[in-house]
Parts: C-alpha cells; sequence; structure tokens
C-alpha cells in the first residue's frame, strides 16, 4: 500500500503570490502603458521631431501592447477593443489636423468618452468593474478564480449594488479628470503637457486604486 502524500501551499506564501501577480501586472501596464508612450516622445522631440509626429508615435506605442494582450490571452477585451479604435481615430484625426494640441486633447476625450460609458454601464447587467478587472484578477487567482467570483453577481445582491457603486465611482473620477486634461492640454508648453498630464494622472490613479482596495476589502468584494 502506498500512501499519498498531498502538498498544499501555506496561505501566506499564497497571499504572497497573489500579489507578487498583481504587482507584475501593474508594472507592465505602467511600462508600456505610460513610460514607453512618455519617454518616446522625449527620445522623438531630442532627437528634432516635430510636437505632433513625436506625440503621435507615442500614442501608436500603446497599439501593440493592447494587440498582444488580445492575442495572447486568445480573448477580445471590450476595453481593450475601445481604447485601440479611440487611440487610432485620434491619431488619424491629427494627421489630418497637423496640430499637435489637437492630440493632447484627443487623450482628454478619449478620458471622456471613457468615463461616460463607464457610467453608462452602471445600472445594466454588465457595469465596468465586471469586465475591465478581469485581467488584475486572473493574475491574481486565475480564470476559474475570475468565474467563482464574477457568479457572485447573479447570487448577491450586495456584490450587485457595491460593484455598481464603485464602477460609478470610477466613471466619475475619469470624466472630472479628463477636464482637468483639456485644462492642461490647452493652457500648458506643449512639450511640457505630456509630463504634467502624465503625473496627474498617476495621483489620479493612486487615489483611485487606494480608494478602491479599501472599498474591496471593507465590503467584502475581494477575489
Amino acid at each position: 500500500m502506498t500512501n499519498d502524500i498531498i502538498t498544499t501551499t501555506p496561505p501566506a506564501e499564497e497571499k504572497a503570490r497573489k500579489k507578487a501577480a498583481v504587482r507584475r501586472f501593474v508594472l507592465r501596464q505602467l511600462v508600456f502603458e505610460l513610460g514607453l508612450p512618455l519617454g518616446c516622445y522625449y527620445a522623438l522631440r531630442g532627437a528634432g521631431v516635430s510636437p505632433w509626429a513625436a506625440l503621435l508615435a507615442g500614442g501608436l506605442l500603446a497599439v501593440p501592447w493592447i494587440v498582444h494582450g488580445m492575442i495572447r490571452h486568445r480573448r477580445v477585451e471590450t476595453m481593450a477593443v475601445f481604447t485601440l479604435v479611440v487611440l487610432l481615430v485620434g491619431s488619424l484625426m491629427t494627421l489630418v489636423t497637423g496640430d499637435p494640441r489637437t492630440l493632447l486633447v484627443r487623450d482628454s476625450w478619449l478620458a471622456a468618452v471613457i468615463g461616460i460609458w463607464v457610467l453608462a454601464t452602471v445600472p445594466t447587467r454588465n457595469p465596468f468593474l465586471l469586465s475591465a478587472f478581469r485581467p488584475m484578477i486572473v493574475a491574481k487567482v486565475g480564470e476559474d478564480g475570475y468565474r467563482q467570483w464574477r457568479s457572485r453577481w447573479t447570487t448577491e445582491p450586495d456584490f450587485r449594488r457595491h460593484v455598481r457603486i464603485l464602477s460609478a465611482v470610477w466613471g466619475v473620477v475619469l470624466t472630472l479628470d479628463a477636464g482637468v486634461r483639456v485644462v492642461l492640454a490647452l493652457t500648458v508648453p506643449v512639450d511640457a503637457v505630456p509630463t504634467a498630464s502624465t503625473a496627474q494622472w498617476l495621483v489620479v490613479l493612486a487615489g483611485l486604486i487606494l480608494f478602491h482596495r479599501r472599498y474591496v476589502m471593507t465590503k467584502g468584494l475581494e477575489a
């Protein structure tokens, strides 16, 4: 007779693994969606490229990252497609106008459209958070964990209410952030706008994430 040895991961080790997975996911987002576009802009400006061309090239750097994510996960993410379409349309608009501030304001109306879209999903059966945070939850607990988390929508009224509230908060903040971006795009010197806008967004994002984490933990929304 042989004894089956069952090994389990200690809770502390499993928790650390999940946190590390989320940190890697967030780091990749910051590098590919903020760091590279901003670095590209200033590198091209330093090489004498015109502001509008540098802005266009920096913005388009996000496109391969979005497409790569969809191919890698073999899934079409609604948010990724939406962002991709707006980026491409905004870039084409800039090619037509040739005005660097048009591209800067494009980022503002992109944030505004996303914010309004998020708010529009709040009363539906698929609020923003149910799908937008799928990549982060999958990175933390895997596909099965995400499906279990999402299944709470059909069985727990409190879960539905809290997801809607949290989605509404994201929508309002994103919409207000768009207004600040417009002011920056129209008043700050063109070469300083990418840094100012990125710094402002990082502050807003940090505040949102802190609020989000606290709300998720206190309301039992963790995956």
